[in-house]
């Protein structure tokens, strides 16, 4: 990722299945993973978590690895509303050693970070942007236009319209399937960001084909996207298609679907 150009690493996020595996491993990840990244890039570590205590321990252990900056979705189980929303980011925004990044995901955490609960954040000196997986295209327009030109930094989360957004203004996307070709979207942002529309359309014409051939081929299954993600990595030898448990690893027929998948996509030089 890092040789394809990729302007950062961002651990512990969805694709990173933080919720799914122990404490203890999530620390020795951030701390093997900030010595090989050694300073090449910005890291951003996930601190998601729904103990505030348990935030702010991860994020003061990002710090002395050396991380860059922290994300954080809000907090679930009880559902917060607008105000507990803004008590808790306030709190996490006061304790934390780094800058933090909001992380809307209504899909997992089950709130939504309203516009003017958003806007109330990033008046936070130690606020500095939002990561947006909401999949709410109107919500996210209005985002980049309230924070256009503003040092409050705009992310969007899902990989198939990231240089739509670009293209509007948006600082960038942290997508999931540049795991498997960083080049690819790399390339896609480079073109957004310099606006040319043709050749970022060509690249996002790739992206689209990436997520309809390999993303959705266990439908009854919410991880679709990770177990078909991860599987296609261990194929290509970049890592285990291990995943955490309720989830398992692809095999028999859904491996075998992948892997026809990954052959074609390889086959068409995705960069």
């Amino acid at each position: 990722m890092i040789k394809a150009g990729v302007a950062g690493i961002f651990l512990l996020g969805t694709t990173g299945e933080s919720q799914s595996i122990a404490i203890h491993l999530r620390y020795e990840y951030v701390e093997l993973m900030c010595k090989h990244i050694a300073g090449r890039v910005p890291v951003l570590v996930g601190i998601s978590e729904t103990s505030l205590e348990e935030s702010i321990a991860l994020a003061n252990h990002a710090k002395q690895c050396g991380a860059n900056a922290l994300v954080a979705a809000a907090p679930y189980y009880f559902p917060a509303n607008q105000e507990e929303l803004i008590n808790w980011y306030t709190a996490l925004a006061d304790a934390c050693p780094l800058p933090v990044f909001l992380y809307n995901m209504p899909s997992k955490v089950k709130v939504f970070l309203d516009i003017p609960t958003v806007v109330a954040l990033s008046k936070h000196p130690n606020i500095i942007g939002i990561k947006d997986s909401s999949n709410n295209h109107e919500y996210f327009k209005e985002i980049i236009n309230l924070f256009k030109g503003s040092d409050f930094a705009t992310y969007m989360g899902p990989e198939e319209y990231t240089s739509e957004m670009v293209m509007l203004g948006c600082d960038g996307g942290v997508n999931g399937g540049a795991n498997l070709f960083p080049e690819l979207f790399v390339n896609s942002y480079k073109a957004a960001a310099a606006g040319d529309k043709t050749l970022a359309n060509e690249y996002n014409e790739k992206i689209l084909y990436l997520s309809k051939s390999l993303y959705g081929l266990n439908p009854a299954s919410d991880a679709s996207f990770l177990c078909g993600l991860k599987c296609a990595l261990g194929l290509q030898g970049l890592c285990s298609p291990f995943v955490a448990y309720p989830y398992k690893q692809y095999e028999g027929e859904l491996k075998e679907k992948a892997a026809a998948a990954l052959k074609d996509l390889n086959s068409k030089n995705y960069k």
